[in-house]
């Protein structure tokens, strides 16, 4: 039998693939709409309304939720703005940069919009695709200008994974510090792998001799272009561990957990 690739009118799942292809798209869907409803949840507690739950001290430490970095409650506390619903103010902005990433797209095109929802499956009647140049698709083209942005987020979380370690009697780590440090580290390694930054450092460059500082931007492309590879891992990694440490912060600073201090 001759295997040939859906037709734009094929229906909707129609393959002659025998294997599990529904299974990594069916993952993608449950991840993505399991963290929708929990940061949609975790972003609508109002903090002005009773005690704060996005942060906790210990010894000193300070440990912020990653979905109030930064945190314009606490910078400006007169704009009353900023006093309902904070966590609005700063998850547009990796939500932006998540949906235009290069390998977002893929993600929920096939696990949310099953457009297609694996290769050499069909994708339904009428479902025509014009490419990013119609709306509202054509705005993934600013995805470069969101990288800029998130980069500034980056700053803020690298600022309060220091913080995570500094206590009154010095350097310490707890649970907590190691969660903190964990969703910094691979949320850096995910902007770091993107390929917005691969192409801003050498994409654009014909000739690396030729060029200002070619061979330092050299070598910098080749280390984004090894990261590069990871970058679907970061992706749903960074995603995952930015959850869980809103989720642990929140149940210390409730008083339902107790952060274990290590040293």
């Amino acid at each position: 039998m001759a295997y040939t690739t859906p037709a734009m009118k094929d229906r909707l799942g129609q393959t002659f693939r025998h294997d599990s292809w529904w299974a990594t798209p069916s993952a993608m869907f449950l991840v993505f709409i399991g963290f929708v409803i929990y940061a949609t949840i975790a972003a609508v507690i109002n903090p002005a309304a009773g005690p704060n739950r996005y942060f906790y001290d210990l010894d000193g430490a300070h440990f912020l939720s990653p979905f109030y970095s930064p945190n314009f409650h606490e910078m400006f506390p007169s704009v009353a703005a900023f006093r309902y619903f904070p966590a609005f103010w700063v998850v547009w902005l990796p939500i932006a940069f998540r949906v235009t990433c290069y390998y977002g797209r893929k993600a929920y095109y096939r696990s949310i919009l099953m457009n297609p929802a694996a290769c050499a499956v069909g994708k339904g009647e009428n479902r025509g695709y014009k490419g990013e140049t119609a709306f509202p698709w054509i705005i993934n083209n600013i995805h470069r200008y969101f990288f800029y942005l998130i980069v500034v987020l980056v700053i803020f979380h690298w600022k309060h994974f220091f913080d995570a370690f500094h206590f009154d009697n010095g350097v310490g780590m707890t649970l907590g510090s190691i969660i903190v440090a964990s969703d910094t580290i691979l949320l850096t390694l995910y902007v770091a792998s993107c390929h917005s930054f691969r192409h801003l450092i050498g994409g654009n460059v014909d000739c690396f001799s030729c060029a200002r500082a070619g061979e330092l931007r050299h070598k910098g492309w080749r280390g984004v272009s090894w990261l590069n590879q990871f970058h679907n891992f970061f992706f749903w990694a960074s995603l995952m561990t930015v959850g869980f440490a809103d989720f642990y912060i929140r149940m210390v600073a409730m008083g339902n957990w107790t952060d274990v201090r290590i040293f």
